[in-house]
């Protein structure tokens, strides 16, 4: 990466994302099991389950806070690091988060502290209706939020108007059943769950271990182990439905993923292990299994794959198809008269964006020659090595939390608490959902680079007018807040999950003193 302010503005803002996706996952994840055992509470009566409600909650609280403090300033970049992107599709991108804002964020924010302070004001059912309540919210949140996400992969339900020079909503409808928009939530919000189900059965394992807290980390266990497994599962099943509308809407996102430089015989094979070189344009020490990738990808016997070498040749066709829309676009500038150049510009105009790549290189694109042109097709292939590995680590952690719940499941039916391997499997295991969301992330979003807006605006004409020494300051300043942060978080959380449920275990001052027993009683949560 070159060390100008548009490559340092894209770390910022990678930066703040990846630092802010530490805590979406285990919010989405808690939110739910919170729901599950407040119900339970409710349906019951039993005491141990309102104790580890507001367990959870605490650590669900603290999480909730740093994501809010981390998210909330990343809407701020679009306005100081990528001014002209705000200009040029804030129209559009803007609506979900405003929507999110309104709806989502004002939902989750309010019945969050109806639920830390309501549980002595609130009848069990109003109380467990708010905590519904906070687990909509949070993923409604996410859904508005995956939704404008969605538009910058798959830009749908807008186009490019010469008169205002930005690009304009057309349908809202399209925007928000996007596709590639709804397959992301889903996969999204279940990494999610698997993420709150690991980090409460991880905890649990660790008091098991150590013989703390049975009986509510038994019940937390459980419940991690059956919400997980279900997550986990679906996990899988909706990953191959967002990986099939990227074979769809995103081919060259595809081709690097799978390090498919060349056009395969269909059904293409799926490359389990290579060494990408992107400089020879090859893959070194190959291990692939015929077949599966094509199968996988389109779902068929027949339908091909291009691979990177084809995806920029046809790239390079819609650059010399793009500049055609560029020249009756300055046409149309000089003469807003000029109808048959509104009509070229509107026969042209779905490649217009593939021209503004060629600005990189000169500053009027249509004074650039052959060599340029190619040079700029293949500038629309992202570096596939992260790519490649990113994508392959991601899904061999999905296929490790299937067997790890799997066996948490299996465990939990048959009773049996005792299994020390599972129990130190747990315990170790309980960063990893966070490296595979981050992994997944970098797929996401690593993949559509060149573009901020996908085949639409180049991320290079998207920022502000900033200098160097300027988005160098603000990176500094983030990276140490966020960091701060991060410490006061897992500070926060190592304390009160050291302290564990203190309620439900703290023994009666005046039942401890009138016997032994009843101090040894008192010890033990209610069943």
């Amino acid at each position: 990466m070159d060390l100008d302010p548009t490559s340092l503005a894209r770390l910022q803002f990678g930066l703040t994302a990846l630092y802010h996706f530490l805590f979406v996952p285990l919010t989405l994840g808690l939110s739910f099991i919170l729901v599950i055992m407040e119900t339970s509470y409710v349906m019951t009566g039993r005491e141990i389950w309102r104790d580890m409600t507001k367990f959870w909650g605490k650590l669900f609280g603290i999480n909730f806070a740093m994501g809010v403090a981390t998210g909330i300033t990343m809407e701020f970049q679009f306005g100081t690091n990528w001014a002209y992107y705000s200009h040029y599709v804030g129209d559009i991108f803007g609506a979900p988060l405003a929507i999110e804002g309104l709806m989502a964020f004002s939902l989750e924010s309010t019945f969050v502290g109806l639920f830390f302070f309501g549980w002595d004001r609130m009848s069990k059912l109003g109380h467990l209706v708010v905590t519904w309540l906070v687990a909509i919210g949070s993923n409604l949140s996410a859904l508005w939020i995956l939704i404008a996400n969605g538009w910058m992969q798959n830009p749908v339900g807008a186009a490019f108007n010469p008169d205002t020079m930005r690009m304009e909503l057309t349908s809202f409808y399209d925007l928000m059943f996007n596709p590639v928009a709804q397959s992301k939530f889903v996969h999204t919000v279940s990494a999610g769950y698997v993420c709150g189900s690991i980090f409460v059965l991880a905890i649990s394992s660790w008091y098991l271990l150590r013989k703390r807290h049975i009986a509510f980390a038994r019940r937390s266990f459980i419940v991690a182990a059956s919400f997980g497994l279900a997550s986990a599962l679906s996990v899988v099943v909706l990953g191959d439905e967002s990986g099939y509308t990227v074979s769809e809407n995103q081919r060259m996102k595809l081709a690097a993923i799978e390090a498919m430089w060349q056009t395969e015989p269909t059904p293409a094979a799926f490359t389990v292990f290579a060494i990408p070189d992107q400089e020879s344009r090859q893959n070194h020490y190959e291990i692939q299994v015929p077949w599966a990738l094509g199968l996988i990808a389109t779902r068929s016997l027949d339908q091909k794959l291009l691979g990177i070498a084809d995806l920029v040749r046809d790239n390079e066709r819609r650059i010399r198809d793009g500049l055609v829309a560029y020249n009756a676009l300055d046409a149309l500038r000089a003469d807003r008269t000029n109808q048959a150049a509104r009509s070229e510009l509107a026969a042209h105009a779905k490649d217009l964006g593939y021209a503004l790549l060629l600005k990189r290189y000169v500053s009027d694109p249509r004074k650039a020659d052959e060599a340029t042109i190619a040079k700029a097709a293949w500038s629309t292939v992202p570096h596939v090595a992260p790519l490649f590995w990113s994508f392959r680590v991601m899904v061999a952690l999905g296929f490790y939390f299937i067997a790890l719940l799997g066996a948490a499941f299996w465990s939990a039916s048959g009773r049996n608490f005792e299994r020390r391997w599972l129990l130190r499997a747990a315990v170790w295991s309980w960063p990893l959902p966070w490296v595979a969301a981050e992994l997944g992330w970098i797929v996401a979003e690593y993949g559509r680079q060149p573009w901020a807006i996908d085949g639409v605006l180049p991320t290079g004409l998207a920022s502000s007018s900033l200098s160097l020494p300027q988005v160098l300051f603000t990176l500094t300043g983030f990276v140490l807040f966020y960091s701060t942060l991060l410490v006061i978080d897992v500070m926060l959380m190592r304390k009160y999950i050291g302290m564990g449920p203190v309620k439900a275990l703290a023994p009666p001052p005046a039942a401890a003193a009138e016997h032994p027993a009843a101090a040894v009683s008192a010890a033990t949560p209610a069943e």
